[in-house]
Formats: structure tokens, C-alpha cells, sequence
């Protein structure tokens, strides 16, 4: 710590002492801690508070040491360079007050580091920080409100759930912490060698993907319909299965949103396969709604993990205008499927070929996983006028399941 930062550890100090010799001294109910009514201020909140405190130095690892100012200057940044990553991690503006901590010093020092190394412009160190600050911050608030809150809702012990989080926290921290460093470790690997395996430079940016989009039919109307609970435990099972699917069959879920799911795959046969599962598996749930897939195939920009560009929107439009347990896919995707032999190009020349085999006169025709049907030529919002193609199973040659 810098002189500086001793003399205002001292301010502080003496600010904290002033607050004390400030109690009248005819006040005696106060300068014991007690309330205006007599009755000691250690109530049920002021339990919870301490044990609010207690569970945050169990988790950060220290205690509360450095104003804002003091932990900019104990890193070695700016003070506007440091508030630019406390932001962009998700944390509010908290004034100057002792709230920090050596990890959070560390942090900044870190991200200052690969700066002056050259390794991160300025602007990508933010991105980072934000990229990390938003991840972890859902992954955190559905491990409270969801984990945290199954494993304490027996309560026979006799305590509180506030009272029976503490020795929980203590136990689970370090596996939670050695899992999720796993998963990140897995995730970046796997992260990597799509980029290594891309084509050029450009591709790591700018690529040619299958987006889709999956989407509950009629979910404002569930949320008038059913309790909360309810609500709650229907989206919760949309997601894992979607999630599952997605993973096991190779693409990627790029994120959910309540009643859609968004995701991605590298090849269009894989995408192609997620979509019509996503439908059988709902379709033979009675407590799912129906489902509606589009997909469009094409090039897309990948940013912090999330996907943008002319494909996305479309792959969203395709999804709305898609009729209930169906998928919908682009000219460009159905292209792609009969340019890797996963569809015929022509139903027409596959008939023909199919027939001729049968006859003898021509060589065993290919064998399609998928089958597509070209719908009506639309105008779509934005995009101009598309032709939507419905996509299905090919259960035998010449024949669309």
C-alpha cells in the first residue's frame, strides 16, 4: 500500500471513530447497540446480514480492503481504466467505498498486464471482461436460485435456510470451482480447434454456418394459463432438452430465450438432424407445446459467443412463419444438403433414378437421410422475398416421412 493509500486507510479510520464518539452519551440503549426501543439490534436481520458477510469472505477468499481508488492505484491503472472493466464485468458503481479486495486488485493487474504486454488492445481486454462477467453471472444466479435452493429446501434440522447455506457453500466451493475450471478448459478446446480448423483468417470471424432457431407455439398464452411454478418447470424442461439434443448431435446452443432456443452447427446434415429431433422428442411429449424450427445456412459473425448477421434473422423469420411440429429451412441450406448428399437436389431426377434401379437399367441410387418440399415463395420483412423449403425425414427412397 502507497502512503496514499495508508492515509486514507488512516481517514477512514478516523471517519469510522468519529461514528462511534457520535452516539450521545446520554443514549445509553445506543452506545450498547441497542435499538430506540431497548431491544438489541442482533435480530433476525442483522443475523442474516452477518452471515451475508461471513459468506461473502468465504467465496472471494479476503476481506474487504481497498476503495476503487485505492485498488486502481494498488494495480497500477487508471482510475477510468479500472471502472471501464468493474462495468463491464456487471458490477455497479459503488462510490468510494472499502468494498474490494486483493483478488479484485490481482484482476485488474492482470487485465493491465496483457494490455502493456500487447497482447489485448484496450477495447478487447473490456470484451473479455465483459464476455466473462455475463457468463458467469447467469451461471451464479441459476446456481443460487436453482441448486442452492433444491439442497436446503429440507429443513429438518431445525435451521434456517439462511442458517444452513454457510456450512453448504463451504463444502461445495472448491468442486463447483474445480468443475467449472474443467468445463471452461473443455469449452476452450473445443472452441480452438474450430478455429484451427477453419479455412482462413477470415473464417475465424466471419463464418459459414446452419443457424437455427426453436420455438414454443403459443407460450404468451401458457404464461396466463399456468402458475409460476408451473411456468418456471415447463421452460426449465425445454431448455435441458434442447440443450442435450443439441450437444449430443454436435452443434452448438448459443443461448435460450425463455420460450426459443438459438443454435448453431458447422454442417448443414447436423443441423438439419437437430431441428427434426427437436420435433419428435416434443412431439411425444404431452406436456411440451408443439414446436416450430427454421434454419438458414450461410455466413454469420461470431462475437462473444453469440451470432449475428443476415442468416440469423433469417433462420428467425423462417421460425415464425413456420406451421406448428415443422421445419422450415432456406434455398441456401437445402442447397448445401443436396451439395454434401444428405438430399436429393431433385425429388424429380430421384424419382428417375429410384425407378431405374428397380428396372435394372441404372446403378443403386444414393441413399438421403432428409427430404425437401419447396413452399410458397414469400416476402419476409427486411429480407426481401425468400422461398421457404419444409424439410423431413426421407424414410425410404422417393418417399418424404
Amino acid at each position: 500500500m502507497t502512503a496514499d493509500d495508508s492515509g486514507a486507510a488512516s481517514r477512514d479510520r478516523a471517519t469510522d471513530d468519529d461514528a462511534v464518539r457520535d452516539v450521545p452519551a446520554d443514549d445509553p440503549a445506543r452506545a450498547r447497540g441497542e435499538g430506540t426501543t431497548g431491544r438489541p439490534d442482533a435480530t433476525a436481520d442483522s443475523d442474516e446480514n452477518n452471515i451475508a458477510v461471513r459468506l461473502e469472505q468465504l467465496i472471494l477468499g479476503a476481506d474487504r480492503r481497498y476503495t476503487p481508488f485505492q485498488a486502481a492505484r494498488a494495480a497500477g491503472v487508471s482510475m477510468d481504466l479500472a471502472a471501464r472493466f468493474w462495468r463491464a464485468m456487471g458490477f455497479a458503481d459503488i462510490g468510494q467505498v472499502k468494498a474490494l479486495t486483493e483478488a479484485d486488485v490481482l484482476a485488474l493487474r492482470r487485465l493491465a498486464g496483457l494490455v502493456e504486454a500487447g497482447l489485448l488492445s484496450e477495447a478487447m481486454a473490456v470484451q473479455v471482461a465483459r464476455s466473462t462477467g455475463q457468463t458467469t453471472a447467469r451461471l451464479a444466479d441459476w446456481q443460487i436460485d436453482s441448486f442452492l435452493e433444491g439442497l436446503t429446501e429440507p429443513l429438518d434440522s431445525g435451521l434456517t435456510r439462511t442458517e444452513i447455506t454457510y456450512p453448504l457453500v463451504e463444502l461445495l466451493l472448491p468442486e463447483l470451482e474445480e468443475f467449472l475450471v474443467y468445463v471452461w478448459r473443455r469449452q476452450l478446446a473445443a472452441a480452438t480447434g474450430r478455429v484451427v480448423r477453419a479455412q482462413d483468417d477470415a473464417e475465424m470471424v466471419d463464418r459459414r454456418l446452419a443457424v437455427g432457431f426453436a420455438d414454443l407455439v403459443g407460450f404468451t398464452r401458457l404464461t396466463r394459463r399456468l402458475e409460476e411454478e408451473e411456468l418456471g418447470e415447463l421452460v426449465e424442461a425445454f431448455e435441458t432438452t434442447c440443450s442435450d439434443l443439441v450437444a449430443a448431435h454436435g452443434g452448438r446452443l448459443i443461448k435460450t430465450l425463455g420460450d426459443e432456443v438459438l443454435f448453431s452447427a458447422d454442417d448443414a446434415g447436423i443441423a438439419a438432424e437437430i431441428g427434426l429431433r427437436l420435433i419428435e422428442t416434443m412431439t411425444h411429449d404431452e406436456t411440451m407445446p408443439e414446436l416450430r424450427v427454421g434454419i438458414a445456412f450461410g455466413t454469420v459473425t461470431t462475437r462473444m459467443g453469440d451470432v449475428f448477421g443476415t442468416t440469423v434473422n433469417l433462420a428467425s423469420r423462417l421460425t415464425s412463419i413456420a406451421p406448428k411440429d415443422t421445419v422450415l429451412v432456406d434455398e441456401a441450406f437445402a442447397e448445401e444438403l443436396g451439395r454434401i448428399g444428405d438430399a436429393p437436389v431433385s425429388e424429380a431426377e430421384a424419382a428417375a433414378a429410384e425407378k431405374a434401379a428397380e428396372e435394372g437399367t441404372g446403378a443403386p441410387p444414393p441413399s438421403y437421410r432428409f427430404a425437401l418440399q419447396p413452399m410458397w415463395q414469400r416476402p419476409v420483412r427486411g429480407l426481401g422475398v425468400v422461398e421457404p423449403w419444409l424439410l423431413s425425414r426421407r424414410t425410404h427412397q422417393g418417399t418424404s416421412g
